[in-house]
């Protein structure tokens, strides 16, 4: 199969890409992949092999509709990962989230149905539906975005749905929740976290740190796309679950642990603007179609992510030191 990943050359996928190119979701299926990737700060060329004879790089931005036009035909599927995430930054300035989250979504879909491609995944979030003071979502629940951020993911996941429904194209979504792991970009909570306390620094906590989140290792969010990418049935979506939900304070507290530090190094700052409290997927789903279950525990897959940035300094300083979006 020839897939096409935007966003390629980001966290979850570059993790998407390798885990392909090694075959370590399908052994044997020997895909092609086509990366296509702005590179902005967020996305690094060195997170994908320098040469692999199947794997090929676009430098370029998903709303440049000649560009997907004519990068599309020959791929047989699409996975959707190019995106403007950073909550904070979108409640700086929401333009440019606008602009590649729902726009990008659909010149990428509208070039996937001129080209008759097979099979499409739109990557999501969790965040679409807004906080949840109990239970769990699951996929009928209404989407009640609180950041803008959020409210151009939930734009980009009703655009796919029109694709499907007006179009008749074969896209499913996936909404996960909260993903850490090597190589995720040090504005994000985990890594932030542990590179300030590897320098001797401490963390900013939001407000009280009661504001709870799932956690899910990048590699099952990974392994989940693809079995939804080529199992999933057309039109659904599908909820990607960790099953590990902590308050932020937990989790910090646990960082504070492997990074050999004490609670002196918190320090709490002014909450985030409609910081939502709580947020919990319901995946029995995926579970029960796909045969879906997160094989990675929380503590040894947090254990091995600190321990990746102790062993990379340079990687994270690199990537810290990249110019943001102004």
């Amino acid at each position: 199969m020839r897939i096409l990943v935007t966003g390629g050359a980001g966290f979850i996928g570059s993790h998407y890409v390798r885990a392909l190119l090694s075959e370590a979701y399908e052994p044997g299926a020997a895909h092609h992949v086509t990366v296509l990737d702005k590179l902005t700060y967020a996305g690094d060329r060195e997170n994908l092999p320098a040469l692999h004879d199947r794997l090929t790089f676009v430098r370029g931005d998903v709303c440049d509709a000649r560009l997907v036009a004519g990068l599309m035909p020959g791929h047989d599927a699409v996975v959707h990962f190019a995106a403007e995430s950073h909550v904070d930054r979108s409640i700086d300035g929401g333009a440019d989230f606008a602009r590649t989250n729902v726009l990008g979504t659909q010149v990428l879909l509208e070039a996937a149905v001129a080209a008759r491609v097979e099979r499409v995944v739109h990557v999501s979030t969790d965040e679409v539906y807004g906080s949840i003071g109990h239970g769990a979502w699951t996929e009928e629940s209404p989407l009640l975005p609180n950041s803008p951020y959020a409210a151009s993911k939930a734009g980009a996941d009703l655009v796919a749905r029109a694709h499907w429904r007006t179009h008749g194209l074969h896209v499913c979504v996936t909404r996960c929740s909260n993903n850490y792991g090597p190589r995720q970009h040090p504005e994000k909570l985990v890594p932030r976290f542990v590179t300030r306390l590897l320098e001797g620094e401490p963390v900013p906590l939001y407000g009280d740190g009661r504001n709870r989140r799932e956690w899910l290792h990048v590699d099952d969010h990974c392994r989940a796309v693809h079995l939804v990418l080529t199992r999933g049935r057309a039109g659904e979506v599908y909820h990607i679950g960790g099953g590990k939900e902590l308050t932020n304070l937990e989790l910090t507290e646990r960082i504070l642990d492997l990074c050999g530090a004490g609670p002196s190094m918190i320090r709490h700052v002014p909450d985030r603007k409609g910081h939502d409290a709580r947020y919990a997927l319901d995946d029995r789903k995926i579970r029960a179609e796909l045969g879906y279950a997160p094989r990675h525990s929380f503590a040894d897959g947090l254990t091995a992510t600190v321990d990746w940035y102790r062993d990379n300094p340079a990687w994270w300083r690199a990537a810290a030191r990249a110019p943001l979006p102004i």
